[in-house]
């Protein structure tokens, strides 16, 4: 197939172009830094920015199917510019004959008060689908690398506090996933049809919690870490400590923050393994291998 990766610069996107064109697809990788990106031999790049129409003009022409890895998190305004590019994007798509669109989400669990991190991407969502390609989401949690913002943040935190007093919700539970294995589906889904239009979860065999992913990692690291549960910690007022204790940009740290109350565990009924079957990676494996490879 010729693939178009919307992002291709990315924590996730320049490891999915890479296996992408390793299984022999045709692959566009798109970003705005694209001819400054070490891309395999025989991966054409397409440089250009969502914001400016005038350079994403040819965009998704002749693609077969288009991934859409394109997260604003950086920016204060975030859910305003997903929600732009994500519409100006589907308007290329449809308009090029795109067969298929498939977006990175974010699993959210409780659907009901949502952080503004989550409501974006499920904003995202509903702007992307509805048009004349099939669109299908896969919702994950936690990715878990050596490049991952999200495990970064724990990274330092289990390095600078080792005595830490945080919200109840570092025991909301979660479902983290290696990279490995998020790449690993989004490219086996290709050949499941039954996948088209359709909403799944991914995730680790089993269920963790903040607390117990910061344990584990300071644990891999030959450390030991006290965590005290307090009730009066708002995410929002956490989220200011993370000018001191990481050094992940603030605007992207605040909220992945924020976004920890909402427990985050893969709905049975939309788990894609039960679909898209393969070799799992543990979350003890998932951290060491990101610590091996950063």
């Amino acid at each position: 197939m010729r693939v178009l990766i919307v992002g291709a610069t990315g924590f996730v996107g320049s490891r999915l172009t890479e296996a992408l064109h390793s299984a022999g697809h045709d692959v566009v990788a798109f970003s705005r830094s694209a001819s400054r990106a070490g891309f395999p031999d025989g991966v054409e790049m397409f440089e250009g920015d969502l914001e400016d129409p005038m350079s994403v003009e040819g965009l998704c022409e002749d693609i077969d199917v288009a991934y859409y890895q394109i997260h604003s998190l950086t920016a204060e305004n975030f859910a305003e510019l997903d929600r732009t590019y994500a519409r100006r994007f589907r308007k290329l798509a449809s308009a090029a004959g795109v067969d298929r669109v498939i977006y990175l989400s974010g699993i959210s669990g409780d659907e009901r008060n949502l952080s503004p991190h989550l409501a974006s991407r499920r904003e995202a969502e509903s702007v992307l689908e509805g048009e004349s390609f099939d669109l299908t989401v896969l919702r994950a949690a936690i990715i878990i690398g050596a490049d991952s913002a999200s495990f970064r943040i724990v990274d330092d935190l289990t390095d600078r506090l080792p005595v830490m007093t945080v919200p109840q919700w570092v025991r909301t539970p979660c479902q983290p996933i290696s990279i490995s294995d998020a790449v690993a589906y989004l490219v086996e889904l290709l050949d499941a049809k039954e996948t088209r239009g359709g909403i799944y979860d991914i995730g680790a065999p089993n269920v963790w919690s903040c607390e117990s992913l910061l344990k584990l990692t300071a644990e891999q690291k030959g450390k030991r870490v006290q965590i005290v549960p307090v009730l009066v910690m708002s995410p929002a007022l956490s989220s200011h400590w993370l000018r001191l204790t990481t050094d992940v940009q603030y605007a992207s740290a605040r909220p992945l923050v924020e976004s920890m109350r909402n427990p985050v565990t893969v709905d049975s009924e939309r788990n894609l393994q039960s679909i898209v079957p393969i070799e799992q990676t543990s979350v003890e494996t998932a951290v060491q291998q990101a610590f091996a490879n950063g």
